[in-house]
């Protein structure tokens, strides 16, 4: 049984904190599937595919995204709510120091994409989605936690009346056939993907609230809460992430002014919910854990920007020009996500760690462990 500090414990952020704890984790009888260079042309493959359906299926156009945003603009990501994964920053003396920006590293695009939908025209029905790359300092880097980010973040205008489950579900199966369609495509143009010990992804999703899952496993942390679900329904998407549950706790963090984890909502049966974001997780057979492939969620309004800020005690921030958009009606309603590619990337091509599928920095101790296992990351 679960104790008060594992679920306080659990809300801190992703990773699995340890590299005594991911050493008994990583696979000890993995074989990659595919070489180092065909690995690059199958993410080539699962990447033009992707982009190219999603934008069919929401009705999206390709922008250019930012790498670093003035910090004045209050655009940036922090994550979560209360701060602990701050973004790298930096003072641009700019003109001898007569005209200078403090800028911070993207750590993920959810707030800029919003104003961009205005910056570009779009209109209900329209949207925009962008290749991102971001740099979040405070991962803890394990198998499926890196220091570089890769998503392709997504963000669409929507009507007010297309502010419930019943839209944001549309949406969700949308996505998923994406990437049920993704994996189908590597897996004729790279035969030596089939295999019988790691199945394929099933046709649909599961979709359950975050208070259901919670009176499955009342004593256990969240992240444990999604393993055991997942052993009985592989793909699953999760309503109402950042509300708090009957325990005390919200299923997971989430910061209080780009999703929506307020509203009150009613589940199918009839039951009263709250939220009208979520999260597509699947069972990962190749590490044997949880997988996350995408956060996403219809945005605050008005109303829920100013119930979300009061709860997490952040008023303040609603002098910030973002925020001011919402609350002044300047800022489109919209609904939109972060898909992560290299995380996709290492699900499709049966992959054990993030470092086969992108470059970036790991720990020469990680480096280590993953060279025992056959694991050989890029760099």
């Amino acid at each position: 049984m679960s104790t008060v500090s594992d679920k306080k414990a659990d809300l801190a952020g992703p990773g699995i904190g340890s590299y005594e704890e991911i050493e008994k984790i990583l696979p000890t009888d993995y074989e990659p599937l595919l070489n180092s260079r065909m690995t690059q042309l199958a993410i080539t493959a699962a990447k033009e595919y992707i982009e190219a359906n999603l934008s069919k299926e929401l009705n999206l156009i390709r922008v250019q995204v930012p790498l670093i945003v003035d910090v004045k603009s209050g655009v940036n990501d922090y994550l979560d709510r209360d701060g602990s994964r701050a973004p790298i920053q930096f003072h641009i003396s700019n003109d001898h120091g007569k005209n200078p920006i403090d800028a911070q590293v993207v750590q993920a695009a959810t707030k800029w994409k919003r104003v961009a939908l205005k910056q570009f025209g779009m209109e209900v029905g329209e949207g925009l989605y962008t290749d991102m790359h971001a740099v979040r300092k405070d991962y803890f880097l394990d198998h499926d936690h890196s220091a570089f980010v890769d998503q392709w973040d997504w963000e669409k205008v929507i009507s007010n009346d297309q502010r419930n489950l019943v839209y944001l579900t549309d949406v969700v199966k949308r996505i998923w056939k994406v990437l049920k369609g993704a994996e189908m495509h590597v897996l004729e143009s790279f035969p030596k993907l089939r295999t019988d010990k790691y199945p394929e992804l099933p046709e649909e999703l599961t979709f359950l609230h975050a208070e259901d899952i919670l009176d499955r496993f009342p004593d256990l942390p969240r992240k444990q809460r999604e393993t055991a679900i997942l052993q009985e329904y592989p793909a699953i998407f999760i309503y109402g992430i950042g509300w708090t549950l009957e325990d005390g706790y919200p299923h997971e963090m989430r910061a209080a002014d780009y999703d929506d984890w307020v509203s009150e909502t009613t589940s199918a049966d009839g039951r009263p919910m709250h939220g009208l974001n979520g999260d597509i997780l699947v069972w990962n057979s190749v590490t044997r854990r949880r997988h996350e492939l995408t956060s996403m969620g219809i945005r605050v309004n008005a109303e829920t920007l100013r119930k979300q800020l009061e709860i997490t005690n952040q008023l303040d921030f609603l002098e910030l020009p973002y925020h001011q958009g919402i609350i002044n009606g300047d800022l489109p309603l919209s609904i939109g996500g972060g898909i992560g590619q290299s995380r996709t990337y290492m699900l499709l091509l049966r992959k054990a760690h993030l470092g086969e599928v992108s470059v970036t920095v790991w720990p020469q101790i990680l480096k280590d462990m993953c060279a025992k296992r056959k694991i050989h990351v890029l760099e």
